[in-house]
C-alpha cells in the first residue's frame, strides 16, 4: 500500500514525490484510504513552522503559516473553491451552465472573491489561535477536512465521465473507506478534550450543508466541488475552535 500512499501526497500536496510509472486506476481509488493520513501529515508541518516561529509576532506567524498552506497544497483546493464560485453563480441554476463554468479555466471575479475570503477567514483564526498557543485545532482542520473527501465519494455521485476523479469514485474501496472515516473520527474522539468535539460536528455539518446544495444543484459532486469542501471544512473549523476557545479556554 506504499505506492496508493505516494499517489495522495503527490496529488494533494507539492511535496517531492515521484513515482516510477503510472498509477493504476485500482491504485489511485485505493489512495483515497490515505487523505486522512496526508492531512495529518499537512497540519504538523503547519504546527513545525509555529514552532520554528515561537516568540514571532502574531500577525506574521499567521501570515507565514497560511502562506505556507497555500504553498503546500499549491492552492489545489483553492482552484476548486474558486472555479466552484464561480459556477454557482454565473449557473444561475442551471445544471448544464454550472458544470460548463466550472471547466472554464479563466477564474471570474466571484472566484478571486471567494479565494480572498477564505483566507482573510483563515488568517483571522489562525492569529487568534496564535495568541492562544492552541495548535491541535490546526491538526484537526487538515484531517477533518481530507477524511471528508473519501465520505464524499463513498456516498455522492461524481458526475463527470472521466479525469482523476471518475476514477477515484469509480475505483475506491468502499468497506475499506468507511473503516477508516470511522477510525478517523472515533480516534479524534478519543483522543481529544470534550470541548474540541465541536470540531468534528462542525465539519459534519459543513458536510451536510454542502452535499446537499451539491445534490440540488449538480445531482453529484465533481473535482472541483470536492476542493471546495476541503476549503471550507478548514475554515469552518478553525473559526468553530476560535468561538470554542473563547468560551471554554
Amino acid at each position: 500500500m506504499i505506492k496508493p500512499f505516494l499517489i495522495s501526497v503527490q496529488f494533494l500536496t507539492r511535496l517531492p514525490v515521484r513515482l516510477a510509472d503510472q498509477p493504476s486506476d485500482k491504485a489511485l481509488g485505493q489512495s483515497l484510504l490515505f487523505y486522512p493520513l496526508v492531512g495529518c501529515l499537512l497540519g504538523s508541518m503547519l504546527i513545525g513552522l509555529a514552532w520554528l516561529l515561537s516568540g514571532s509576532p502574531p500577525l506574521v506567524t499567521a501570515a507565514l503559516l497560511v502562506t505556507l498552506w497555500v504553498l503546500l497544497t499549491g492552492g489545489l483546493h483553492l482552484d476548486g473553491l474558486a472555479d466552484s464560485a464561480d459556477a454557482w453563480i454565473g449557473g444561475m441554476g442551471d445544471r448544464a451552465k454550472t458544470l460548463a463554468i466550472m471547466k472554464d479555466p479563466n477564474c471570474g471575479p466571484a472566484g478571486v472573491v471567494a479565494i480572498a475570503l477564505i483566507l482573510l477567514l483563515k488568517f483571522a483564526a489562525l492569529h487568534s489561535l496564535v495568541i492562544a498557543n492552541e495548535w491541535i485545532t490546526v491538526l484537526l482542520a487538515t484531517i477533518l477536512a481530507r477524511t471528508l473527501l473519501p465520505l464524499l465519494f463513498l456516498t455522492t455521485p461524481y458526475v463527470r465521465s472521466n479525469g482523476l476523479g471518475a476514477a477515484l469514485a469509480t475505483h475506491q474501496p468502499r468497506a475499506w473507506s468507511l473503516a477508516v472515516i470511522v477510525a478517523t473520527f472515533a480516534a479524534i474522539l478519543l483522543l481529544t478534550d470534550s470541548h474540541y468535539l465541536v470540531l468534528p460536528l462542525t465539519a459534519v455539518i459543513t458536510f451536510l450543508l454542502l452535499r446537499h446544495r451539491m445534490l440540488h444543484r449538480i445531482a453529484g459532486t465533481t473535482g472541483d466541488t470536492a476542493g471546495a469542501l476541503v476549503e471550507i471544512t478548514e475554515t469552518a473549523v478553525l473559526l468553530a475552535s476560535v468561538v470554542v476557545l473563547n468560551k471554554f479556554l
